[in-house]
């Protein structure tokens, strides 16, 4: 599959720039659905996977442009595997929205008490080359660590400074990008896609 333009289905800058780095390599214009002006889609599903298809196919259907979308978050053990899909808005109230602060006061208050901390990023990756795309391409990745009490790092967004990988030593906010986008989630989900689209048949 050849593209010389790939619009980003997202309006979390964060996740933009990640993606900007991770397809720099690549001869392909890339563009977020937020310099488009495009807003973000519902999300009402209680997947990764059905959320980014739902994303993928709003962003290409009021742009035009094949769309890559994404829906990611945190999974904590101790929480029955919450925030999961509403890690975004894990904190979000009548009264005010959620943002990374919020939400990782939220968490950390959550398990205070909690003896296990093991917990895991998913991401799920949908790329549509048009809004009725029959044959969306999906991948799906998950990146296993632990909550710490204190964030850690100054690095990624989100969750990340209160991400912990033991192996490593360090929270997820403490890698450099290069090194974030090699190990994460998003960057392993990204090579998977990668490699499917680098397949003849596809």
């Amino acid at each position: 599959m050849q593209l010389s333009q790939l619009l980003i289905a997202s309006n979390n800058a964060g996740k933009v720039r990640e993606f900007r780095q991770l397809l720099a390599p690549l001869n392909i214009t890339v563009q977020s659905q937020t310099d488009l002006g495009i807003p973000a889609a519902a999300e009402p599903f209680f997947t990764f996977a059905e959320n980014a298809l739902a994303k993928a196919r709003h962003a290409s259907h009021l742009s035009g442009l094949p769309a890559l979308a994404d829906d990611s978050g945190i999974c904590v053990s101790a929480l029955h595997n919450q925030p999961g899909v509403r890690s975004a808005r894990y904190a979000a109230s009548a009264l005010q929205p959620a943002n990374d602060d919020l939400n990782n006061a939220k968490l950390i208050a959550a398990i205070k008490n909690q003896t296990n901390r093991a917990a895991h990023y998913v991401c799920a990756l949908v790329l549509v080359q048009s809004a009725d795309d029959l044959a969306p391409v999906i991948v799906e990745c998950r990146w296993d660590g632990e909550i710490i009490d204190q964030p850690r790092g100054i690095n990624g967004f989100g969750y990340d400074p209160y991400f912990y990988l033991p192996t490593l030593g360090k929270t997820a906010a403490e890698l450099l990008p290069a090194e974030k986008n090699r190990l994460s989630h998003r960057g392993q989900a990204l090579q998977q896609l990668l490699a499917i689209l680098a397949c003849p048949s596809n």
